[in-house]
């Protein structure tokens, strides 16, 4: 007798069985949760220099083809892992400027405290996650996420240019990993590479002797929103 996915969870099927996970996927299970307390020489973290931000939105497009990130044009189905939106301070004369926004990837992270079935998880390494097989697409997370980072997939996906993922599943949440895929392999996230005028900069944040890490001690970025104290992984420059 076969079941949909929702039911299988309820009837504690959490714990994917290896022959039923969709190839691909295996980085994404819950399995590589940051035990309470556990530390690491590891947090990857990104810096985003909104000085030599000039809003191409190459990082939309690469994001999107890299991840299989479903767009239609049209906000009520699209999901971004990645957007570039226009900030102008309010004074007269006051030159537009650019602010790429993405998943923080938070180390106190709300969307992880809220997930019923914790499918959302911050990975030993800080990357937060979202098994798939886990989530049952309650919107808790999308709702508890400060930024807005978060998307739900409501149709079948029109994106598979990269064959080495899977296309997303419906009916759940998605959000930016950091191309943990990449990651893993000691490739840089598909936005950093592509980046025509090395605004990004990705690295690990717990290492003094890197260069994101030397970004950050010089004391000119700033966290987004930092009255959540939620520990975002993301610095911006120029702020």
């Amino acid at each position: 007798m076969g079941m949909d996915r929702r039911t299988f969870l309820k009837l504690g099927g959490a714990i994917v069985i290896g022959s039923m996970i969709t190839p691909g996927t295996q980085y994404l299970l819950a399995s590589q949760e940051k035990k309470p307390g556990e530390k690491s020489k590891t947090r990857w973290g990104m810096v985003v220099d909104l000085n030599k931000c000039t809003g191409c939105k190459v990082c939309e497009k690469v994001c999107r083809e890299e991840n299989n990130v479903p767009f239609y044009g049209n906000k009520r189905y699209d999901a971004y892992w990645i957007r570039v939106a226009n900030i102008r301070q309010e004074l007269p004369g006051a030159p537009e400027r650019y602010i790429p926004l993405l998943c923080q990837h938070c180390a106190d992270a709300p969307c992880v405290h809220v997930c019923v079935t914790k499918a959302s998880f911050v990975r030993k390494d800080g990357i937060v996650l979202v098994d798939e097989h886990r989530c049952i697409g309650c919107r808790y997370c999308v709702v508890a996420c400060p930024y807005r980072a978060r998307s739900i997939i409501f149709r079948n996906s029109n994106t598979w240019t990269n064959k080495e993922l899977p296309r997303m599943m419906i009916g759940v949440a998605t959000k930016c990993t950091f191309c943990v895929h990449r990651v893993d392999k000691g490739v840089e996230p598909a936005c950093v590479e592509k980046c025509p005028h090395n605004a990004l900069t990705f690295g690990n944040i717990n290492d003094p002797n890197s260069k994101i890490a030397k970004i950050i001690a010089e004391g000119k970025t700033q966290v987004l929103r930092p009255e959540k104290l939620v520990r975002p992984g993301v610095f911006y420059k120029g702020l």
